[in-house]
């Protein structure tokens, strides 16, 4: 008996697998290797310090294993998501004499098929179960089946387990609540949990804690999370880092981004989660520089990013078209070796192309081992953003070719990216590739369709498109809307933007209001634009973002109103982005306001310093005002920085040819016959007393800026 007492002792001493290799020398020494009780604990050592076949080896080497040692090696292959082995030792264990399953073993065959989403051997073994009172009966076999039925998606059989319990403890609540979640079933995950909290007996958990705030971060629910957050502190679970990291999930999704970086600069532990969820936070609200400050804050406390991290800081990089973090970001990716992972690559790729540097993004492209649709599409929708929407139909075509069959995301990208081309036959072959493929039923292609055909002069077929459509739902009214405002028919869009509003069941949303805005900036409709703007915050109670305030801004600037614009810009809820400021520098260089321009560039310089047409504007604002000293002080900075103007790009169509054009280009077998067409325009348009707008030009010839 003391020899015995003394063994247990070492076995809980045992904590490496040197230590565990040891004692099971002694045991083996003193023959009592065969008791199923130090097997049990010595195949459990193994599992936890050393290996599962050295586990797996002292279960074969037992002649009569017990139901605990049976236990002991199933959890361990399940512990490890060895699905199958964890199957078919179970299997073997009912073929056997010795031991019959209990309900510890249940539970554990259930997880594997719960994992595998094997529902019918779930139902098989649930009849089992059923059959034994006590196993049937069981609270943990309870929960082990609302997994198995959730995760299979069938919350129906779930539910019915559930009712069959007339006290539920808190493991069986939890899984419920979090069935419903992961079933994308929110509303019904807090219903639940709202029973649940009115239970005498049941003591709350973090772990159901952090269903409950995924479910209010599925809803966009911030009062709830937030009520869910007081709840957190009144419990003293605050110190819980999955719980905390879900509700900086919540606030990071729901752009409350102050509250998110209040909770995390709060939070007395932090892992790569955390990091990267508040990185997160900060590039999808418009804080790009927060996110990379941050993320280069995590690099020098030397914590390891994961593929995570790095896609939100490239994202980040992307935004703010910060090419050099961008750069570092990528040798931080290839030097962890998830450079090529899809997630990883894709954003890659997008960051490339959005900080105008498509060869590094072709590069990397060509060395993918594998392309999925996503990274064609990037490939694709890359090219169109840097002004090359002509190699786009090339990649489109080169995909096809590659046996990638694009779904409706990529369709829509496809369809973007000919609608900078502006070429109608190709609009009339793309819309019949839709219809062949099976999307013209889609919605947000449809309503890409209807874009198509606007860009391409094609508004009546837009407008044929859009009567023909029986499901006209939010996205299909807002693109019709922004048709009209691209052909500069504000008034159109006006009555479009009334019939929905009085005539269908749909809300106008951000984009609704963003595409009359827009048509109303592009028809110099000023006061039905400040109407609009109005009613979206007062009537329908929508939060404008950066976009909106942007737009806004240009309205006034058109007008000459910059102190509105100015107001405009000061009471925005969050930073104003590049375009907001990019469309008051550029109202600034039409009405000769020099001090306001300097604000405007000053916030642009730091948003967007690669962007060479702010430096450019500034320097033309300056050049009327004869401050050459700034101008040449621009001129350096820009020739330093190795800044380039993006050159326009000009295509027409003609006999279903396509021709195309580049400002300032001598190198096309045309260029001739084009410039001598352009003086005789020129003769004919001053003949017409045509007077072009010439205060923007640099006269001083040693000041010219050569772009």
């Amino acid at each position: 008996m003391k020899t015995r007492q003394v063994l247990v002792n070492l076995f809980q001493a045992c904590n490496d697998g040197g230590s565990v290799s040891q004692l099971h020398s002694q045991l083996f020494k003193t023959g009592i290797l065969n008791d199923s009780f130090f097997a049990t604990k010595l195949n459990s050592l193994y599992s936890k310090f050393a290996s599962l076949q050295a586990a797996r080896k002292v279960f074969d080497e037992t002649v009569h294993p017990s139901v605990h040692l049976w236990n002991s090696t199933l959890r361990s292959y399940c512990r490890e998501k060895q699905w199958e082995e964890t199957l078919r030792l179970f299997h073997l264990m009912l073929c056997t004499t010795e031991g019959a399953p209990d309900n510890f073993t249940i539970p554990i065959a259930l997880k594997a098929c719960a994992g595998l989403r094997m529902i019918e051997s779930g139902r098989v073994i649930h009849g089992f179960a059923k059959k034994n009172d006590k196993i049937g009966s069981d609270l943990f076999v309870g929960s082990a089946l609302v997994e198995l039925y959730s995760k299979c998606g069938q919350m129906g059989e779930a539910l019915k387990v559930f009712e069959e319990f007339p006290q539920p403890d808190t493991v069986l609540w939890t899984s419920m609540v979090t069935g419903y979640q992961q079933n994308n079933n929110p509303e019904e995950a807090l219903t639940l949990f709202s029973q649940m909290v009115m239970m005498d007996s049941i003591v709350l958990d973090p772990v159901t804690l952090v269903s409950v705030v995924s479910a209010c971060t599925q809803l966009s629910n911030v009062k709830a999370g937030s009520c869910v957050h007081g709840l957190v502190l009144r419990r003293g679970f605050d110190s819980d880092l999955p719980l905390v990291n879900s509700l900086l999930n919540l606030y990071a999704k729901t752009s409350c981004d102050k509250i998110a970086a209040n909770l995390f600069s709060k939070m007395p532990e932090k892992d790569v989660i955390s990091w990267s969820t508040m990185i997160a936070c900060y590039a999808n609200n418009e804080a790009a520089n927060e996110a990379l400050n941050l993320f280069n804050e995590m690099i020098k406390r030397r914590l390891e990013p994961n593929s995570v991290t790095v896609v939100s800081a490239l994202q980040a990089c992307a935004v703010s078209r910060n090419l050099e973090e961008g750069k570092k970001i990528h040798k931080i990716a290839a030097r962890k070796h998830f450079e090529l992972e899809f997630s990883v690559s894709t954003t890659l790729l997008d960051m490339y192309m959005k900080c105008s540097s498509p060869d590094e993004a072709v590069d990397l492209f060509q060395r993918l081992p594998k392309k999925d649709v996503v990274s064609w599409v990037a490939l694709l929708s890359g090219y169109a953003q840097n002004g090359m929407a002509y190699k786009s139909m090339g990649v489109f075509r080169d995909m096809l070719s590659d046996g990638i069959q694009p779904d409706a995301v990529a369709v829509v990208k496809i369809l973007a990216a000919s609608s900078e081309l502006g070429i109608f036959q190709q609009a009339l072959c793309l819309h019949g590739y839709v219809v062949r493929s099976g999307f013209n039923s889609n919605v947000f292609v449809g309503a890409s369709l209807i874009e198509l055909y606007s860009k391409c002069g094609g508004l009546d077929d837009a407008v044929k498109l859009f009567k023909g459509m029986v499901l006209r739902d939010v996205v299909i009214w807002s693109s019709m809307i922004a048709a009209y405002g691209i052909h500069g028919r504000g008034g159109e869009a006006l009555e479009i933007f009334d019939q929905m509003v009085k005539n269908s069941s749909f809300r106008p949303n951000n984009v609704t209001f963003l595409s009359i805005l827009s048509a109303c900036s592009h028809a110099g409709l000023v006061e039905e634009g400040l109407k609009i703007f109005d009613m979206m915050e007062h009537d329908y109670q929508l939060q404008p973002d950066s976009e909106h305030f942007g737009i806004m801004v240009d309205l006034l600037g058109r007008i000459g109103q910059l102190g509105k614009a100015m107001d405009i810009i000061n009471r925005m809820p969050i930073p104003p982005g590049p375009h907001v400021w990019g469309a008051l520098l550029g109202a600034c260089r039409i009405h000769h306001n020099i001090k306001m321009g300097e604000v405007a560039a000053k916030n642009l310089f730091w948003l967007d310093p690669s962007h060479a047409g702010y430096y450019i504007l500034l320097s033309n604002i300056y050049a009327v005002d004869g401050k050459w000293d700034n101008v040449a002080e621009l001129r350096t900075l820009i020739k330093d920085r190795g800044l380039k103007k993006m050159l326009g790009r000009s295509m027409v169509e003609v006999r279903g040819e396509v021709h195309s054009f580049l400002a300032g280009d001598r190198f096309h077998p045309d260029y001739q016959k084009i410039y001598e067409l352009l003086r005789k325009l020129e003769i004919q348009m001053g003949k017409e007393v045509y007077i072009p707008d010439l205060d923007f030009l640099l006269h001083d010839k040693e000041a010219v800026l050569l772009f």
